[in-house]
């Protein structure tokens, strides 16, 4: 017996085998790969999985479905609960906002008929006082409301591709009153032709609240620069003031809800002016910055995606 034939032969089975086998495991990675795939785009495109069927849980590929079936049931119980939670939020908050509404109207028109009354001085003052506390009254009221339905989600960003130079000229002109009342001086230094994607309402909204932030913080005589510039990745709008500065531990703060300065409680607002605008940035893929020493004003700059 040629034994030397014999071992060629069985060294070439094995070989054949090796090859095969290799190839049966190739192709049972390949087989693996594509039902993890396909099963993780159901889930993404929230078509759903069905439970596994019977006899086939002892496989890898059994395995793995059946934990990825659960992860499945996991995430939509989720969304459901968090779609239902929702919901019930948004109820709540326009129940809160229909239910307050008419009460301050009414607060008002009474007010409007007391003015008709010949009231003492005294009177007069007080009445002075109710009308400034109906006032706060409505105003935080509306901002509990627009801050309830940006954090829920219920107001949705509608970005659409505008001249950012009118946002900010509808921004500064609702600022002006203000500015006036204590002698400020207002300067606008904007390209009109920049074009830049965004909610024309909730970005002006959030330029407005950086504008009375910085009137409530500059001095009588003082001033406030507005300027844009389009860069490279963002279109930047600065806000400059005159005002006493944000000491640097605070700087971090003061976008935070009902977070305010210290030494100007006798102003009137409630803190969230900041923390709205941004937020509102940040749904729009944007962000907020300041850059201020104390005693030396502040530069309040929102970046937004340029087209």
């Amino acid at each position: 017996m040629d034994w030397s034939a014999v071992t060629a032969v069985l060294a070439g089975c094995a070989a054949v085998t090796a090859v095969w086998r290799m190839y049966r495991l190739k192709r049972e990675v390949y087989q693996f790969e594509e039902r993890v795939e396909s099963a993780l785009d159901d889930i993404l495109s929230g078509k759903g999985m069905t439970e596994g069927e019977e006899g086939v849980t002892d496989s890898l590929w059994g395995k793995c479905r059946e934990k990825l079936w659960r992860v499945n049931r996991i995430w939509t119980k989720k969304e459901e609960a968090g779609r239902r939670e929702k919901e019930l939020m948004k109820e709540l908050i326009s129940d809160i906002s229909h239910q307050t509404r008419t009460p301050i109207a009414n607060m008002k028109l009474y007010q409007e008929f007391l003015q008709e009354e010949g009231l003492s001085g005294k009177g007069r003052e007080f009445l002075g006082h109710l009308e400034g506390q109906t006032e706060k009254l409505d105003f935080l009221l509306q901002s509990m409301v627009k801050m309830s339905r940006l954090e829920t989600g219920i107001i949705h960003i509608r970005q659409q591709e505008a001249r950012l130079y009118e946002t900010i000229a509808g921004a500064v002109g609702e600022i002006v009153p203000a500015a006036a009342k204590k002698g400020i001086e207002l300067s606008v230094d904007c390209d009109e032709e920049i074009m830049v994607k965004h909610d024309r309402k909730w970005t002006e909204e959030a330029i407005f609240n950086v504008l009375d932030n910085a009137v409530k913080y500059t001095e009588s005589g003082g001033s406030i620069h507005v300027a844009m510039k389009c860069q490279e990745v963002f279109a930047k709008i600065s806000v400059r003031d005159t005002g006493k500065g944000i000491a640097p531990e605070r700087q971090a703060e003061i976008f935070t809800r009902f977070y305010r300065e210290p030494e100007i409680h006798d102003e009137s607002g409630i803190g969230i002016g900041l923390y709205l605008a941004r937020k509102i940035l940040e749904l729009q893929n944007g962000y907020i910055e300041v850059r201020s020493q104390e005693g030396e004003g502040a530069e309040f700059n929102l970046y937004l995606p340029n087209a």
